[in-house]
């Protein structure tokens, strides 16, 4: 699948792992609520994620506010890259882009999104591109910290 990278933020984190080790935690759906800024918790996970069409069934936001959707897998390849639609109706729907690279035994992590449908695909401005930088930023770091001090998950 071709992806517009013409409104996308994207952000890179060198992560002290290999990229099998990041793609374990990024294979672990239950865990996206501990590292995805905004998501709030996890209501039900494919039992196939992260393969092609499965979908992480999530709130964001806070309660009472939360918006219940889903993320689905648009495209998967084991320890190199994911490419979601995350989505968030009404606010809209974004595309995510999970790339991991090996360097040097760690993995750089490149994460990218732009909003796809809804408000956000057409509010394309340096606020938000500033807005949507520091929290994947954000959700890099907290990656980062359960890939290099948690046990990997069964």
């Amino acid at each position: 699948m071709s992806v517009d990278r013409t409104n996308m933020s994207e952000v890179s984190r060198t992560v002290k792992a290999t990229p099998h080790r990041v793609f374990a935690e990024l294979s672990d759906g239950w865990a996206y609520v501990g590292w995805v800024v905004g998501a709030t918790h996890i209501r039900d996970v494919d039992a196939e994620w992260p393969d092609v069409g499965s979908r992480i069934h999530h709130q964001v936001g806070s309660w009472p506010a939360a918006i219940s959707d889903t993320t689905e897998v648009l495209e998967s390849e084991a320890d190199r890259r994911l490419l979601l639609r995350a989505k968030g109706w009404p606010l809209g729907e974004a595309t995510v882009e999970i790339v991991l690279t090996e360097q040097d035994g760690q993995c750089l992590v490149s994460l990218r999104e732009a909003p796809s449908a809804g408000p956000g695909r057409w509010l394309d401005n340096p606020a938000l591109r500033w807005m949507l930088k520091a929290r994947n930023t954000e959700t890099l770091s907290r990656l980062a910290d359960r890939v290099e001090h948690r046990p990997i998950p069964e």
